[in-house]
């Protein structure tokens, strides 16, 4: 069975997907920290953010790689306790994927055709193993449009971007609450607002607000969800 969730920055696709995950005992792929994992490649590299052609090669032969496992003596994990941990060419990722510079910089890359298609691969390819929770902003239209359950999360832009400055705080790094909830409104209106894949609701996705709701609260709707679709596929398959 595969899960998508997808939903704007800081609505809470992430800790609500790793949640499901471990509720279920499916496995939790985090495409948008994929996306992020090239732009910090492309900044590291000096490779404009403009530059398409390099961009998508980059995506191509970027070797990313989940892990479960605890961090590695001497890597912090101030912010990434419980999250599958992310590697590139070997290096632990986790942390340094989250930092204003790539955030400000992910939807920009991302927007690239050649970054998209070689990234869906990707994805594509780690969701085939089957019983898997994929969160990003396009897994329900593009990445697995065939998901047996999908569900779009959203929240006020004022509780979005506390959320996101709270992680930044947790980080030790100072930010404005007022640049954290311009550049949210930003990035909403780049992702929505992009020709290729652009951040919108699958039809058949179930829209759940997380504004006023608990975390457990949204995992608990989302299971209920992926419970009810078990037991549609049950009677149909006693049926046939």
């Amino acid at each position: 069975m595969i899960v998508a969730i997808d939903g704007p920055a800081g609505s809470g696709k992430s800790t609500v997907a790793r949640e499901v995950a471990g509720c279920l005992g499916f496995t939790y792929l985090d495409t948008g920290a994929m996306y992020r994992a090239v732009t910090l490649l492309a900044l590291e590299n000096g490779v404009l953010l403009d530059d398409a052609p390099s961009l998508g090669a980059l995506a191509v032969e970027a070797e990313l790689a989940f892990s479960s496992d605890a961090p590695s003596h001497g890597t912090s994990s101030s912010s990434a306790d419980g999250l599958p941990r992310l590697f590139a060419g070997g290096h632990d990722i986790t942390l340094a994927i989250r930092s204003p510079e790539v955030t400000a910089a992910v939807s920009q890359v991302s927007a690239h055709r050649d970054v998209r298609t070689a990234m869906t691969i990707k994805q594509r390819e780690l969701a085939a193993a089957g019983d898997t929770v994929l969160e990003g902003r396009d897994t329900g239209t593009v990445v697995c449009p065939d998901a047996d359950v999908k569900v779009f999360l959203t929240a006020s832009l004022a509780e979005r971007a506390r959320r996101r400055r709270d992680q930044f705080v947790e980080q030790g790094v100072a930010v404005e609450a007022d640049q954290v909830e311009r550049d949210i409104a930003t990035r909403d209106r780049y992702d929505s607002g992009r020709s290729l894949a652009p951040l919108t609701r699958a039809p058949d996705a179930v829209e759940i607000d997380t504004t006023v709701l608990t975390v457990e609260q949204v995992v608990e709707k989302v299971c209920a969800l992926v419970e009810s679709e078990r037991k549609a596929a049950k009677l149909k398959a006693a049926e046939a």
